[in-house]
């Protein structure tokens, strides 16, 4: 924000443009518009984030966050405002994260991914279409989330995560999600958020199946699913087999989300020394508890 003057003449005009809104419930919000917002924000000279943060902590709601105030509460919302998470790859689930995060309210967005679309992504990848073939994905990324959240600041890194680039490229996140889909670059992101102390928040899928978990700096990790030595880990898992359809993905990357929520805003735990085990074929859920 700008002086106590200009902070002033924000909240005043936030406050006199507010409108009264009764929800399906019958309870009666005070909230300001995406229009509104955008006018305050043009003629103040600061950014659309800034006014709707501004808004929240005097009980005003940005409509576009209505549905989310119930469970998040309006300090969970200006939480998310002020947020960074970063996406690393931007494909099935990395896309789709992409996606639901910008409509939840996330502050800023990091998006890493150095590739390109490809047909065999149409099934799954929510950005991809038959127009943006041989588009890179984080070009896509960025474009539809301001399609989306204007208010959502958006840093796009066209690499491949390395341990050489990790750090700096992860820097600044509150949280980390993944959407990679190899085991080493995972296990790069995995040591550079503890080095960090940042969470991340891991998933992969494979048919009607999918795993999560939320790594905290010193739980424990992607050892304790695929052993203690990268020599005998994977590269990448049974994907490769039974494929990656699209309802599976956007069920992990929805859950992915939920844990990325949890963590910046408060609301809820995550999962954290177990990991979750989800099989759509026969709609079942389990967790499993991961030793120390």
């Amino acid at each position: 924000m700008k002086g106590n003057a200009a902070d002033t003449d924000i909240r005043q005009r936030i406050a006199q443009s507010a409108e009264s809104h009764v929800g399906p419930g019958g309870t009666a919000h005070l909230v300001i518009s995406l229009k509104t917002t955008a006018s305050i924000a043009s003629s103040q000279a600061v950014s659309a984030r800034e006014v709707e943060i501004a808004a929240l902590k005097h009980g005003i709601i940005p409509c576009r966050y209505l549905r989310n105030i119930g469970t998040i509460g309006l300090n969970g919302q200006i939480r998310l405002l002020q947020s960074t998470a970063a996406v690393v790859g931007a494909g099935g689930l990395g896309s789709t994260v992409i996606e639901l995060l910008a409509r939840q309210g996330i502050g800023h967005l990091i998006i890493i991914d150095d590739d390109r679309f490809a047909e065999d992504n149409l099934n799954r990848q929510i950005m991809s279409t038959e127009e943006n073939m041989g588009q890179y994905k984080v070009i896509s990324a960025a474009k539809r989330v301001k399609e989306i959240n204007s208010a959502t600041a958006v840093t796009t890194f066209r690499e491949r995560v390395t341990g050489d680039n990790a750090q700096s490229l992860l820097s600044g996140a509150r949280v980390v999600v993944d959407g990679l889909d190899n085991l080493s670059s995972r296990l790069v992101v995995e040591q550079i958020c503890r080095r960090l102390a940042i969470p991340y928040v891991y998933a992969s899928i494979g048919g009607f199946s999918g795993q999560l978990m939320t790594i905290f700096p010193g739980d424990v990790g992607l050892s304790s699913l695929y052993g203690p030595s990268s020599d005998t880990m994977p590269e990448q898992g049974i994907e490769t087999t039974i494929g990656n359809p699209p309802a599976t993905v956007a069920l992990m990357a929805a859950l992915q989300v939920q844990e990325a929520v949890k963590i910046i805003t408060g609301v809820g735990t995550p999962i954290r020394n177990e990991v979750l085990l989800v099989d759509a074929r026969e709609c079942a859920i389990d967790k499993i508890e991961l030793g120390k």
